[in-house]
């Protein structure tokens, strides 16, 4: 329904979108979260002097566009599942040439739940999302844009270093 406009290849620490959408409750909002890797080996920036494992983290919330009232934000009620983590070995950050599933740089991936996105799926095996604090994810340009509400947390998978794609949904209205 919303795609963010900014390519994942784009280098930043934090992105702002702003959408509008029609739905009647009850409503799923499922969210395909991605932090940026060069390739499978999660590793940001090869073969520079800043090659890295990335971090994650996703904060959101979600109002009624007509009336401005809160509807709903990431928090614990969100359930995630990792699909994409790597590197397994964090030395894998300090290999010269990191090769994907090679020696340290091995990854773990999961299947994409078909219908994953939808109302009718059934996410009450998928875990809770993980909460992190602003301090612990450090967003910069953007963050400070959006007047957060203070029932609003930063979600991702248990490890916002070596999870790289997560998969979050919540049904609201229900």
């Amino acid at each position: 329904m919303l795609e963010d406009r900014v390519p994942i290849t784009t280098e930043r620490s934090f992105n702002v979108e702003w959408g509008t959408f029609e739905a009647s409750a009850p409503v799923t909002l499922a969210l395909e979260l991605r932090d940026f890797m060069e390739n499978e080996t999660g590793l940001e920036y090869i073969g520079s002097r800043r090659q890295q494992l990335g971090d994650g983290g996703a904060i959101a919330q979600f109002k009624d566009a007509a009336t401005g009232e809160l509807i709903a934000v990431t928090s614990e009620e969100w359930r995630c599942k990792v699909v994409q983590r790597a590197p397994l070995d964090e030395a894998c950050e300090f290999e010269s040439s990191p090769e994907v599933d090679q020696g340290a740089c091995r990854q773990e991936t999961a299947q994409v739940p078909e219908g994953w996105n939808q109302p009718g799926f059934d996410d009450s095996a998928w875990p809770v999302a993980t909460l992190y604090s602003s301090s612990d994810v450090q967003p910069k340009r953007g963050y400070h844009q959006v007047e957060w509400d203070p029932s609003a947390s930063f979600i991702w998978g248990p490890d916002l270093k070596k999870d790289n794609i997560v998969l979050c949904r919540l049904t609201i209205g229900g």
